[in-house]
C-alpha cells in the first residue's frame, strides 16, 4: 500500500501549484500590484474570479490534510503509541483543517474577523499539529528513513515558528510587504511539511476498515 504515500505528496503539490496560480491570475487582471506592495495571499483570493478558485483550493487541501491527518493518527496508533499525545495531534489536526477551510471561504475584503480567526487555526495550531508530529516520529514505531524525516522536520518546524513570530512582528509595524513574504515562506513550508509524510505512508502494509454488525432481534 505504498500508494498512500502520493496522497500527503499531491496535497503538497496541488496546494502549493494552486496558490501561485491564484497569484499569477490575480496580477495578471491587476487585482494587485507587486510594483507597490508584494501581497499577502488572502489578498490574491479576495477578487473574483481568483476568490473562486481560491476558495476551492481551500477546501480540497483542507479534506486531503484531514484525510492525512486521521491516516497518521492510526498509523501511530497502530504503532502502538496510543498517548495521549497522539490523541491531541488528531484534535489540533482536525482544528487547523477547519481553519484551512475558513480562509478559504471567508474572504477578508468581506469578513475579516472570521478570516483571521481561521489564519489564526491554519498557521498557530497547525505549528502545534507539527511539533507533535516531531515529537511522535521519534516516539512511535521505528522506520529506517527516521534519521533523515525527523531532523527535517524539525528543520521546518523551526523555520515556521520563526516565520509566523517574524510575520506577526513585521504585519504590526507596518512592513506588509515583508509580512507578505514570509506569510508566503511560511505556507510553502506547511507544504514541505505534509510532503514528508509521504516517507512515513509508504510503509502502510495495509488499511482496514470494520463495521460492527448488530444481532438482529
Amino acid at each position: 500500500m505504498w500508494l498512500w504515500a502520493l496522497l500527503p505528496i499531491c496535497l503538497a503539490v496541488f496546494g502549493t501549484v494552486g496558490i501561485w496560480v491564484v497569484f499569477g491570475i490575480a496580477v495578471s487582471n491587476e487585482t494587485v500590484n507587486i510594483t507597490e506592495r508584494f501581497p499577502y495571499i488572502s489578498e490574491c483570493g479576495t477578487y473574483n474570479p481568483q476568490s473562486c478558485i481560491f476558495a476551492q483550493i481551500c477546501n480540497v487541501c483542507a479534506v486531503l490534510a484531514l484525510w492525512v491527518v486521521v491516516i497518521r493518527f492510526q498509523q501511530v496508533r497502530d504503532y502502538g503509541q496510543n498517548s495521549k499525545v497522539n490523541i491531541a495531534s488528531i484534535v489540533l489536526g482536525f482544528i487547523s483543517c477547519v481553519g484551512i477551510s475558513i480562509i478559504g471561504n471567508f474572504q477578508q475584503s468581506v469578513v475579516m474577523g472570521i478570516h483571521l480567526l481561521g489564519a489564526f487555526l491554519a498557521f498557530f495550531v497547525g505549528l502545534a499539529y507539527f511539533w507533535l508530529q516531531v515529537w511522535l516520529c521519534y516516539k512511535a514505531h521505528p522506520f529506517k528513513d527516521r534519521h533523515w524525516v525527523g531532523p527535517l522536520r524539525a528543520t521546518f518546524c523551526s523555520i515556521c515558528t520563526v516565520l509566523v513570530i517574524t510575520m506577526a512582528i513585521l504585519h504590526n509595524t507596518g512592513y506588509k510587504s515583508r509580512a507578505a513574504i514570509c506569510e508566503w515562506a511560511l505556507v510553502m513550508s506547511f507544504f514541505v511539511l505534509f510532503g514528508l509524510f509521504g516517507s512515513e505512508f509508504r510503509h502502510i502494509d495495509f488499511h482496514q476498515l470494520t463495521v460492527q454488525k448488530q444481532d438482529i432481534i
